[in-house]
């Protein structure tokens, strides 16, 4: 056993630092150092700027709530002559004050609950993907958080590699129906987990859909900040018209019930998947020269969910509609706000096609791009 655990001959522990005050000129000087850190800062700070540590109140602050008292007269010594000096018993705590340490466990207890839980759905998602051969979701697989509610926190995300609009900038700009069918599918099974999940995703763009360089049969669904619980508990929530903030989303490829600010539902992510799967095919829509015109925008969808083979000949102009592509528009548009969607019916419309060419949804995708 070392000295230092011997009670009574190491030597005392010193106080925690307390804040320093110095006269200088008739004023009052302080300075504050992180207890965690060690590094100076301003007085006025709550917040170690280094570290995030929590610090202690101003000085000036304790001063105004306490009354200076006087240092009570030194006591005679009552030890033997000869015996070990002991430690200095610290002060009492002030009523309502928490240690550093408490607050600091406090935080980490709280935060590791909600890093657990994080974990365990990601370790669902993964054994879910594993099991069905499907895709990535872009979920975090890591969360750097602080010690406190108002201090900083982070989410890191995988590489994911580069987003398809990326890709379609490079050159591209259109895809071939094998490549285009090939992600569809793959997306499917994506939206179809996250809504058994009782969630929607609320902004399929292709900024959000990620294809891997070095692995062409890696396509991840990320960017979930528009993401919304269409049905908490098992209940699916009721259509009302601005119950939430009306246009959220990628203007170009949002449902009609989004542009209204209605939450959306399963059938708006299929709806957007069909506005990007003109979109990759034909190189526009009717409404992407007036972006800037929500209204307009949102006029133009509603016109033509209810002419589905107008808005495919305006896309595709002298060329062939795909069967596949009419017959999915024709469904998505067809389904009721609360209605739950086939989604094998739907990934059958693809498969076909695919087979025809001799591939399959979940070979690597037909794309052509640079890391």
């Amino acid at each position: 056993m070392s000295g230092r655990g011997r009670r009574g001959r190491g030597r005392p522990r010193p106080p925690p630092e307390q804040p320093r005050c110095e006269a200088a000129g008739g004023s009052l000087r302080v300075s504050r150092f992180c207890p965690q850190c060690g590094v100076g800062v301003e007085p006025t700070f709550r917040f170690c700027p280094a570290c995030g540590e929590r610090l202690h109140a101003p000085l000036q602050q304790q001063q105004e709530k306490e009354p200076t008292l006087p240092p009570p007269p030194p006591q005679p010594s009552t030890s033997p002559a000869g015996s070990p000096e002991t430690a200095p018993a610290r002060p009492p705590a002030r009523p309502g004050s928490r240690s550093p340490r408490k607050d600091v466990k406090g935080g980490r207890i709280y935060n590791e609950q909600n890093f657990f839980q994080r974990a365990a759905k990601a370790a669902t998602v993964e054994k879910w993907r594993k099991g069905h051969s499907v895709p990535l979701l872009g979920i975090p697989n890591c969360v750097g958080f602080g010690l406190h509610a108002d201090t900083y926190r982070f989410l890191v995300f995988s590489d994911l590699g580069r987003t398809l609009q990326s890709v379609l900038n490079d050159g591209l700009h259109l895809l071939r129906e094998k490549a285009a069918f090939q992600i569809v599918v793959r997306l499917l099974d994506c939206l179809e987990y996250i809504h058994e999940n009782e969630y929607v995703h609320g902004d399929i763009t292709a900024e959000n859909i990620y294809l891997n360089p070095a692995d062409h049969m890696q396509v991840t669904l990320a960017g979930y900040c528009f993401a919304f619980r269409y049905c908490p508990g098992g209940k699916h929530v009721a259509w009302r018209e601005g119950s939430r903030t009306p246009h959220e989303g990628t203007i170009e490829f949002i449902s009609v019930d989004s542009h209204k600010g209605a939450g959306p539902s399963r059938r708006s992510d299929l709806e957007s998947l069909g506005y990007c799967l003109l979109k990759w095919l034909c190189g526009f829509l009717p409404w992407s020269d007036e972006l800037d015109k929500v209204e307009t925008v949102m006029e133009k969808k509603e016109k033509y969910r209810g002419d589905v083979k107008c808005l495919l000949r305006l896309c595709f102009r002298q060329r062939s509609i795909p069967d596949a592509l009419q017959s999915y528009v024709q469904q998505v548009t067809a389904l009721e706000y609360e209605a739950k969607p086939d989604y094998e019916a739907l990934r059958q419309l693809f498969k076909k096609p695919l087979e025809k060419m001799k591939a399959s949804a979940y070979d690597s995708v037909d794309i052509k791009m640079v890391p």
